[in-house]
Parts: structure tokens; C-alpha cells; sequence
């Protein structure tokens, strides 16, 4: 094995086959097979059929990931690969065939945590990660803040979503707007031109009781129902919808809360280095109000670039060929898919 470890990444969580390969803290190629079209139609991602999608797509990404960074099979130090969480039916494809990779090719295998991953991934683009780093995934299923000394083995949560995450949250928004699924793309694009103090909605857990009760944890479902009784209302009256104003304005007070409490923890916890990651780290907004206050607060701001924010393998193979430099022991071959995965748990 060279000194950078050259390491294979598949990641099959959700609705998106992605397959990476790294050496050490390089990338080489990033691919995606995305189903999201097929899920489309049905205003969310269905199981069944993204189980179906990554079955369909596993063995040509793997061939066209290995073709495009000009690597053979056999030339891997090792395959990393998603265990959780995300959906059972889809890990499992994504977990059988990397096992399968790592029979067939005599490979350690490292199964690795998908939300550790989106951190991991920033290495790639960036450089190593200061430790400790504070981190914010904000995602369709996750809006989690983290603090991390060493993403390979201690990854330590100080607050997540207690209902609706931040990019469901945009989901159900974009549906009540009319807008299309997936709806973060779709919200941030109508919101460039509309007035994001137009209308005043709330911002959860950020206020006297609720800020000292869950100071990092995050609630966006009372928002959401606030943007679909300002909607509601607003039908009933015979008046139009300002879709653009709505847009900017919910979309304002997500990434309000998001970037408050980040700042706040990172300062509570004395910590100089904010990384952003998770799809919702694509969004416009999002990046432009963290810098702001980054700058402002002296925190130096890391965001990767957005086609490495959703979910991908390249993500998945910066964690495993950090594991594998650092000497961390390889998963058993044995090992199981854990949808409900804590982020704490960084390797199965």
C-alpha cells in the first residue's frame, strides 16, 4: 500500500447511487447515478424504487468511476461504503455490493457513517480538517450540529432536528408554492427575486425558554405551518400567492436560525473553524448569511463546493481513505446497515 491510500466509495443512502474513488486526499472521480426523476412524480423519494434504481445502477458506476480516474480494481487499497443511516433497502445494496467488492478483491472493507461522511468530503476540496472542526449538516432528513475533534473515530453531537429538517422543510414549502420536488433548488431560485423581509416568519427554538431547553437542537414543522396558513390564508381571500416573496422570506428564516446557532456554538465550545455540509449546504443563501457572519464573528468558514454537498461517493471514499491513513482497524465482514445510524458511530 502506498503512503496515500487509494480507496473506492460507494454511497447508496437514499435516491442517489454515488461511487468515488480517492487517493489519500485527493480526488480523483466523483459519480453520480441519480433516481430523483423516478421520485419526482410521487413528491418524495419511495423506498422501493430507489432500492430498485441503485440495484439497476451499481455495476456500470463502478465501471465508469474506475474508467474516468483511469484506476483498476485490483489497484485499491480498500472499499469504503455507507451503513447508515438512510433508507434499509437501499444500504443494502450499496453494503452487499461493496462486500462482494471486498471478497472478490481480497480488500478491507471500512462501512462508515453517511452524516461523518458529508464532513469527510470537505477534506478533498480544502485540505485536513482543523481539530477540532464545529460542523453543521443540514440536509432532506438531517440538521445536526457536531463537534469534531477527529472525524475518523470522534464525531460528537451538541444538537439535532426535533421534527422537520431543514431540507424537508423546503420540500413541503415548494409544494405548497407549487414549486417542484426536490424543492431546496426550486425555493433558493424563486427567492432571488423576492424580498426576504417581506413577510416576518418564525424562527423555532430561538427565543428565551426554548433557546435554554434545546440551545443547538433545531424545529422547523412550526414553520413550515406557518408558511402554509400564510398561503391558506391568503387563497381564501381571492388574492394571489407572491410566490417569490414567500420564497425569500421563509427561506430567510431557515438559514437565520441555522447560521445563529452555529456561530453560537462555535464560540461557546471556543472553536475557530465552521465547516458546512449536507444538500442544504448548496443553497445560496445559506453560504452568503454564514460568511457574513463568519467574518463578522472571526470564524473561518468551510463549505465544499455544491455537487459535493448532496449525497456522493466521493464523500464516503475522503472517509474511508482518512480511516485507513490513520490505521484505523477495517470493519468486519460481516458487518450490518443501521438506518437509524448515530452520527457518534462513525464506523460500523
Amino acid at each position: 500500500m502506498s503512503d496515500e491510500p487509494l480507496v473506492l466509495g460507494i454511497e447508496t443512502s437514499c435516491d442517489e447511487t454515488g461511487v468515488g474513488i480517492v487517493r489519500g486526499e485527493t480526488l480523483l472521480v466523483d459519480t453520480v447515478a441519480s433516481s430523483v426523476e423516478e421520485h419526482a412524480r410521487f413528491g418524495g423519494v419511495v423506498p422501493e424504487v430507489a432500492s430498485r434504481a441503485h440495484l439497476e445502477a451499481m455495476v456500470p458506476t463502478i465501471e465508469r468511476a474506475c474508467r474516468d480516474a483511469g484506476v483498476a480494481l485490483r489497484d485499491l487499497d480498500a472499499i469504503a461504503v455507507t451503513s447508515g443511516p438512510g433508507l434499509a433497502g437501499a444500504l443494502l445494496v450499496g453494503v452487499a455490493s461493496a462486500k462482494a467488492l471486498a471478497v472478490a478483491l481480497d480488500k478491507p472493507i471500512y462501512g462508515v457513517n453517511h452524516l461523518a461522511s458529508h464532513v469527510a468530503v470537505d477534506i478533498v476540496e480544502h485540505g485536513p480538517l482543523p481539530e477540532p472542526t464545529m460542523a453543521m449538516l443540514v440536509s432532506g432528513g438531517h440538521s445536526s450540529l457536531l463537534l469534531v475533534p477527529d472525524i475518523t473515530n470522534d464525531v460528537r453531537s451538541l444538537g439535532a432536528t426535533m421534527d422537520d429538517a431543514a431540507g424537508e422543510a423546503f420540500d413541503k414549502v415548494a409544494r405548497v408554492l407549487g414549486l417542484p420536488f426536490p424543492g431546496g433548488p426550486h425555493i433558493d431560485r424563486a427567492a432571488r427575486e423576492g424580498n426576504r423581509i417581506a413577510i416576518d416568519f418564525p424562527r423555532g427554538l430561538t427565543m428565551g425558554r426554548d433557546l435554554e431547553r434545546h440551545r443547538f437542537d433545531f424545529s422547523f414543522s412550526g414553520l413550515k405551518t406557518a408558511v402554509a396558513r400564510w398561503v391558506e390564508t391568503r387563497h381564501r381571500a381571492g388574492e394571489s400567492v407572491p410566490v417569490a416573496d414567500v420564497a425569500a422570506s421563509f427561506q430567510e428564516a431557515v438559514v437565520d436560525v441555522l447560521t445563529r446557532k452555529a456561530l453560537l456554538a462555535c464560540k461557546e465550545h471556543e472553536v475557530e473553524h465552521l465547516l458546512i455540509g449536507g444538500g442544504v449546504a448548496a443553497n445560496s443563501r445559506l453560504r452568503a448569511l454564514a460568511q457574513e457572519r463568519c467574518d463578522m464573528a472571526g470564524v473561518t468558514l468551510r463549505v465544499p463546493r455544491p455537487g459535493l454537498c448532496t449525497d456522493n461517493g466521493a464523500m464516503v471514499a475522503a472517509l474511508g481513505a482518512q480511516m485507513v491513513a490513520k490505521g484505523r482497524e477495517p470493519s468486519d465482514l460481516g458487518l450490518p446497515t443501521d438506518s437509524s445510524m448515530p452520527v457518534t458511530l462513525v464506523q460500523s
